[in-house]
C-alpha cells in the first residue's frame, strides 16, 4: 500500500503513524466475524480520534455475512459509530452485478467507478449515484489517475448547463486583423460571438486565425487553443508573415495552449481551455481544429451539446471566438460542416475555397453568415504573402466558381488585374 501510494506526489510519509494508521482487519474477520471487525473499528476510531475512515474490501466482510440482514446491522453499526464519534467513512467496494446491492439502500452516498472499452481505447468514467440531501452532476465524468491522484473533470454539459455568469448582448466590433474582411464583416467580428471558418486542408485557415489574434493587447487578451502546430512552429508561421506574435506573447498578450493528437478527453480538454481563458480574462480565442475535440470524443452523439453548452459559457465570459473547421474536399461545391448542427450554433460563419480557374489554383473566401447583422456576401480572391492574408477585389468574369472548377464568362470582366 504505502509503496504504491509513494508513486502519487500528494503522499507525505511524515503524516504516517501520528496523522495516518493502517490497520489489516482480515484476521479478526476470519477468526471473529463481522461483530469481531465491528469491535476493531469502533476501538480504532475512537483510539486515533479518526475523521476519515476508509474501509477497504468490503466485499470481504459481504462475503462473511451470513445473510442479507446481517450485512444490514454490520452497515448500521458503522453509520452509528461515525455519527458518535464524527468521523467520515468510505466504503471501498467491488461491484457484484446485484441490481440493489444491500449497502446502496442504507448509505448516504454512492460513487461508482468504470473504465469502459471504446474500440481501440479505454476511458474511466465517474458517476454519483446518490448523495443524500444534496445536489449534483448527474450522469458519466471521465477521470483519469495521474501522479496528482484521480483527477476528475466533470462533464461539461452538467458543469456549464448554467453558465457562470449571465449573458450580455454586447454592440461592439474586434477587428480581424484584415482590413478587406473588416469591412466584408461590417466593421469586424462582433463582439462576444462565435465565428465559424471553414475550409480545406492548407487554404490558409490558421493563417487567418493568427492574424485575429495579432490584434491582441494587454487589454484584449488573446488565446491560441490549437492541437496541430506547436508554438515554435506557429510563432515562426507569424514571423514570416510579418506578425509580431513572439512579441505579444512575451508581453503576456498572448498565451499558446497545444494539445498533441494523442488519446486525450474531451471534457479535460474543456476544462483547460476554460481554465485559460479564466485566468487572463482571455477576449480573443482563436481555437485552431475543431477535430481535435471530436477525435477526443469517444460518444459521437453528444458532441452537438458539447460545443452548444461551450459556446455558450464562452459567450457570457465575453470571448469572441474564431475557430476553424476542416471541410474533406479540397475541390467542389459541397461545403459541409463536421458536426450536425453546427451552423446553427455559430453566429458568423465564413468560408475558404480552392478553384480552379485558367489553369492555375485560386483562394477564394465568402462570408456565409453574420447574425442580425448586414454583411458583403462577394466572393473575393485572397492571398498569403510576407505580409500576411491580402485580399482582392470581388472574383467576377466567371461562371460555376462554387463547382471548385471555374469557367471564363464570355465577355465577363477580368476577375483579377493579372487576368486582364
Amino acid at each position: 500500500m504505502l509503496l504504491h501510494l509513494g508513486t502519487m506526489r500528494f503522499f507525505d510519509a511524515s503524516r504516517l503513524l501520528e496523522q495516518v494508521s493502517y490497520i489489516s482487519g482480515f484476521g479478526v474477520l476470519e477468526g471473529e466475524g463481522l461483530a469481531g471487525l465491528v469491535t476493531l473499528i469502533r476501538r480504532e476510531i475512537a483510539a486515533h480520534r479518526a475523521t476519515i475512515m476508509i474501509l477497504d474490501g468490503l466485499v470481504a466482510a459481504e462475503d462473511r455475512a451470513a445473510t442479507d440482514t446481517e450485512f444490514k446491522a454490520f452497515i448500521q453499526e458503522l453509520q452509528t459509530q461515525a455519527g458518535l464519534h464524527g468521523c467520515t467513512v468510505f466504503l471501498l467496494t467491488t461491484a457484484k452485478g446485484q441490481a440493489v446491492p444491500p449497502e446502496h439502500t442504507m448509505v448516504d452516498g454512492i460513487v461508482e467507478l468504470t473504465d469502459v472499452r471504446y474500440d481501440s481505447r479505454t476511458e474511466r468514467g465517474l458517476y454519483v449515484n446518490k448523495l443524500r440531501g444534496s445536489d449534483f452532476l448527474p450522469g458519466r465524468h471521465p477521470f483519469r489517475i495521474t501522479a496528482e491522484g484521480l483527477v476528475v473533470y466533470p462533464r461539461i454539459e452538467a458543469a456549464f448547463r448554467v453558465t457562470t455568469r449571465p449573458d450580455e448582448v454586447r454592440a461592439g466590433r474586434l477587428s480581424t486583423g484584415m482590413a478587406g474582411l473588416d469591412a466584408m464583416l461590417g466593421g469586424g467580428f462582433p463582439d462576444g460571438t462565435v465565428t465559424g471558418l471553414l475550409g480545406p486542408s492548407g487554404v490558409g485557415k490558421t493563417t487567418m486565425g493568427l492574424h485575429f489574434l495579432d490584434g491582441s493587447s494587454a487589454a484584449e487578451p488573446g488565446l491560441f487553443f490549437g492541437f496541430y502546430e506547436t508554438p515554435p512552429r506557429l510563432l515562426h508561421k507569424a514571423a514570416r508573415l510579418g506578425l509580431d506574435l513572439s512579441g505579444k506573447v512575451d508581453r503576456g498578450e498572448i498565451e499558446i495552449l497545444w494539445q498533441p493528437q494523442a488519446e486525450s478527453l474531451q471534457d479535460a480538454l474543456a476544462h483547460r481551455l476554460l481554465d485559460a481563458v479564466g485566468r487572463r480574462g482571455v477576449r480573443r480565442l482563436f481555437l485552431d481544429g475543431l477535430g481535435g475535440f471530436i477525435e477526443a470524443s469517444v460518444e459521437p452523439g453528444r458532441i452537438s451539446r458539447f460545443f452548444a453548452v461551450l459556446a455558450n459559457e464562452l459567450r457570457a465570459r465575453g470571448v469572441t471566438t474564431l475557430y476553424s473547421m476542416e471541410t474533406r474536399d479540397l475541390f467542389g461545391s459541397g461545403v459541409e460542416m463536421p458536426v450536425t448542427g453546427m451552423s446553427s450554433l455559430l453566429e458568423n460563419l465564413i468560408v475558404l475555397r480552392y478553384v480552379e480557374y485558367r489553369s492555375r489554383s485560386r483562394r477564394l473566401l465568402s462570408v456565409l453568415k453574420v447574425r442580425d447583422s448586414d454583411f458583403d456576401a462577394n466572393l473575393r480572391e485572397f492571398a498569403i504573402t510576407d505580409r500576411g492574408i491580402v485580399l482582392a477585389g470581388n472574383f467576377e468574369g466567371a461562371e460555376e466558381v462554387l463547382s471548385g472548377f471555374a469557367r471564363h464568362r464570355p465577355g465577363g470582366r477580368p476577375s483579377t488585374p493579372e487576368d486582364r
